[in-house]
């Protein structure tokens, strides 16, 4: 969601803190603003809109220092505007914060600083209080205020604070939102994700929860709850810098498609031996501890919900256990059978999704086994969970995924042929064959990519489309699902989609002359009974733009027009199927005009609930 840098060191603050900011767009934000230390006060600059609009207000100005920190705002309490975006500051200027994440008290603290204390406020937010409180308990050291008036705030949060008094000290707080600290040569950063520093800083800090740190130009210093110094192992990033640009491409999207069947081969290949056997990167789950296991839950947000739909085929077909998907967000509030017995399986890409990780800290509570399947190392899903299966997709820049999951299908397929062979629920045979399948889809995905310009064909004959519908039936009607988020994701379009024998159950009301429906039709098991479905919506006047098996004749006869994939299992259809869907998503919206990479109201990181 939103983003944190800091700098303190001997270069430029403002140009280091700028850059950095940008590298954190991809993480949605509505404003964006900058503190920096210079002449004993602390100078602030802010406005709503894109970063380029903060570098036009600050163009021509003597604002700069060698201390800083800045914020790029997705709005929750108070809309987009200058005065709601951060930095905040106490009333005397004397404090400055930036804040992600929510103060859950912050309406009881607001009125106890105004009512007690005098202090007034000027903006909506709930992150104002923590400049003001800050300020309250500031007599000369800013580390012991923040400790101070951490100990008033309930919330989930990282903060990031100044004081005038003190320009050579940054102090920032990390409770269930993602903060990292970088140390660089006479200088030292904070940020709220990787990217803000390669530029700059490649060995890290990774904060633990409810950690504070002091930045200073030559030291950082990190802090527990009882205010005990920390040992801490650094963490050196081995991404390449460029995996961070868009290398020539218009939009990260489009790189980031034409980066899957790289990131699915980089996934497979560090967990299949020579043999085919499949290796856990360390997980424990022989045959006897399978044998324990009741039920799994799978857990997810978004587009990882969509894999983790996916994911229940795969291991209900492949290694016969009972499965339940849920939503994380509603996953807490009721009452699941999760116990001592229950392998309860999280995705994520970004390991930092607030719903996603207190999903898995109350299935730990009940006593499941948690093993995530995670894009980032180190983040907070996989630093708490008793098992970890990382996707090898690389960074993901755009804010629609679409490498984050065909890796993470990629991990769910693994762990379900792993269980299903450890179980003995598959032959060798059998086994043999799906693993075959699954090591043929990076190069079956690039011939879906060299299809592009038909599908950009198809785009153009659609795109004004207003209302669309997808459906399918088994694995296809989860993929219909993650095809239509990509497109209304970065088209706006109201798109929905749904299991194709419930269109009679009332949604067919809604089908007339020209509505355009897209059809998932990639189960042979399940072909004839799609077929019904579209004879349905065509007799009443859909068009139809079908996605199936390469010579699928009957098929192409029923529809309007017809993208093919290659011929493939059906249990690993899914792996291709979406790749065209993200492809017509993004010729639709780049024919719309829509800003593809950082559609509205959308973040990358949701560290909120």
């Amino acid at each position: 969601m939103c983003g944190i840098v800091g700098y303190i060191g001997g270069g430029s603050a403002k140009r280091i803190i700028i850059d950095g900011l940008k590298r954190l767009e991809y993480r949605g934000y509505d404003s964006s603003g900058i503190a920096l230390a210079a002449n004993g006060r602390i100078a602030v600059e802010k406005t709503v809109g894109r970063i380029a609009a903060l570098e036009d207000r600050m163009a021509g100005m003597d604002l700069d220092g060698h201390a800083g920190i800045g914020h790029t705002r997705w709005a929750t309490h108070g809309a987009p505007s200058d005065a709601n975006a951060h930095p905040h500051t106490s009333a005397d200027g004397e404090i400055a914060i930036v804040h992600n994440g929510i103060i859950e008290n912050y309406l009881e603290l607001r009125e106890w600083l105004s009512g007690e204390h005098g202090v007034p406020f000027r903006s909506e937010t709930d992150s104002e209080v923590v400049a003001h409180l800050i300020r309250l308990y500031y007599e000369g050291d800013l580390l012991d205020a923040v400790f101070r008036a951490v100990g008033r705030m309930r919330g989930a949060y990282a903060i990031g604070a100044m004081a005038a008094s003190e320009p050579d000290r940054i102090v920032a707080v990390r409770k269930d939102a993602p903060l990292i600290a970088g140390l660089g040569e006479d200088c030292n950063f904070l940020a709220s994700d990787i990217p803000a520093l390669l530029k700059y800083a490649r060995t890290i800090y990774l904060l633990e929860n409810n950690e504070t740190v002091l930045v200073t130009r030559n030291e950082v210093s990190i802090f527990n709850e009882r205010r005990e110094k920390v040992k801490r192992d650094v963490y050196h990033v081995t991404w390449d810098a460029d995996a961070a640009e868009k290398g020539g491409h218009d939009h990260f999207m489009i790189k980031e498609i034409y980066e899957q069947p790289k990131g699915i081969s980089d996934t497979m290949g560090r967990r299949l031996g020579a043999d085919g056997g499949i290796r856990l990167d360390g997980i424990s789950l022989a045959r006897r501890e399978l044998e324990r296991i009741e039920r799994v839950y799978i857990v997810a947000c978004g587009t990882a919900y969509h894999a983790g739909l996916v994911g229940k085929y795969a291991i209900e077909r492949l290694a016969g256990m009972p499965v339940e998907v849920d939503v994380a967000s509603e996953f807490r509030y009721r009452e699941p059978f999760v116990n001592d017995r229950t392998l309860f399986i999280c995705i994520s890409q970004s390991g930092e999704t607030l719903d996603t990780l207190e999903a898995l800290r109350e299935a730990k509570r009940r006593g499941a086994r948690a093993l995530s399947v995670v894009n980032v190392v180190g983040s907070s899903v996989a630093r708490e969970s008793d098992d970890v299966f990382y996707t090898w997709a690389g960074p993901e820049i755009a804010v629609a995924s679409t490498k984050a999951y065909t890796t993470q299908l990629v991990c769910m397929y693994l762990l379900a042929l792993y269980m299903g062979r450890e179980l003995g629920r598959l032959g060798d045979g059998e086994y043999a064959r799906l693993v075959d399948e699954l090591g043929r889809a990076p190069g079956r995905i690039e011939s879906i990519l060299a299809q592009e310009k038909r599908v950009q064909e198809i785009a153009k004959k659609i795109y004004r489309s207003e209302q669309v519908f997808f459906i399918g039936r088994g694995p296809d009607a989860s993929v219909a699902l993650e095809g239509s988020l990509k497109l209304k994701e970065i088209s706006y379009i109201n798109s929905f989609a749904i299991a194709a024998g419930e269109l009679k159950h009332g949604t067919i009301a809604l089908i007339e002359q020209d509505t355009l429906v897209i059809a998932l039709a990639t189960q042979s098991r399940l072909a004839g009974k799609l077929l019904s479905n579209i004879e349905e919506v065509k007799a009443r006047g859909a068009r139809v733009i079908s996605l199936a098996m390469e010579g699928d004749a009957n098929v192409e006869r029923q529809s309007d027009e017809t993208i093919f994939i290659p011929r493939c299992a059906d249990e690993v259809a899914p792996l291709l199927a979406v790749v065209p869907l993200q492809l017509l998503a993004y010729h639709i919206a780049k024919l719309r005009g829509c800003d593809i990479d950082k559609p509205k109201n959308l973040a990358k990181s949701v560290t909120v609930e």
